[in-house]
């Protein structure tokens, strides 16, 4: 397999405690936003934030001819970090960045100063059968995860059955509606600066399709996330979750409890987005995790 660019940038100073976040499945290092990115250096943090393959501004590939799996998803944070220079760093995972922040405190430990888990599941907890058995109306089984919001089902149900958009503004219109959607119904959502970040994705990405072969990683290597292993997870855990959070409802409380010592806070108002309201206790909590 040919080396895949990885687009990433970093603030603060290089002598200031390092904190490398981790966004989600399919998304671009900007949406951790620049507001929490900045509280966040003020604060005496060298932040850095990445692109993962096959979105934004780094590497895309030809799925076909060169597949990967999620394992390589995962190695690309070791290979941004060696790149930046960093033995270890704190890692802030949202989402699907939270299970690759899980899955290194466990593979890696020494790589992994303190662990920051937001909205995301827990490693190895079958959340995606979860997602796909509430997309296709299957019972869940006894014990599973909880499932989605009825709200986010209904929508991704619509989604699928939906043609796909014929331009530019109908395509960030449609991005517009789904961050609408993962946003939840605690707090206010406001449009304006939803068209202003969706066309900031829209208009950096290189290849704005080439994030769906995350998906295909998924399937190339279906179960790569280790079971019953987070009770191994050494690092010092803080566990964030909205208690609106639409898509993984409840996972937060299951993080917490299968990693030993692990706090778990529960945000007011927020869903699975980082709106501006939510900025301040964030980057007040995320700091005060990471103080060294």
């Amino acid at each position: 397999m040919r080396k895949v660019t990885i687009w990433s940038e970093e603030f603060g100073a290089e002598t200031d405690a390092p904190i490398l976040l981790i966004m989600g499945s399919m998304s671009q290092g900007v949406l951790w936003p620049d507001e929490l990115v900045g509280r966040l250096t003020a604060g005496g943090r060298r932040v850095v934030r990445y692109d993962h393959r096959d979105t934004g501004m780094s590497g895309t590939v030809d799925f076909a001819a060169e597949p990967y799996t999620w394992d390589d998803i995962k190695d690309d944070v070791y290979r941004v970090m060696d790149a930046h220079g960093l033995a270890s760093a704190h890692l802030v995972g949202h989402s699907a960045g939270g299970l690759l922040g899980q899955f290194a405190a466990v593979e890696r430990p020494e790589r992994v100063r303190s662990l920051t888990v937001i909205a995301s599941s827990p490693l190895g907890g079958g959340e995606g059968e979860v997602l796909v058995r509430a997309l296709t109306g299957q019972p869940q089984p006894e014990g599973a995860l909880p499932e989605p919001a009825p709200e986010f089902v209904a929508y991704y149900r619509g989604l699928m059955a939906a043609p796909p958009p014929p331009d530019r503004r109908a395509l960030i219109d449609g991005m517009i509606a789904e961050q609408r959607v993962l946003h939840g119904t605690g707090l206010p959502f406001d449009e304006d600066a939803a068209r202003r970040l969706q066309e900031r994705i829209h208009d950096r990405a290189r290849d704005l399709a080439a994030a769906g072969n995350h998906r295909l990683a998924a399937m190339a290597k279906p179960g790569f996330e280790p079971v019953d292993a987070l009770h191994r997870v050494k690092a010092p855990t803080l566990v964030i979750e909205g208690d609106h959070e639409p898509v993984k409802p409840g996972h937060g409380a299951v993080i917490a409890e299968r990693i030993p010592g692990a706090r778990l806070m529960i945000v007011p108002g927020m869903g699975h987005t980082l709106p501006p309201e939510v900025h301040e206790e964030l980057a007040a909590a995320i700091l005060a995790h990471t103080a060294e």
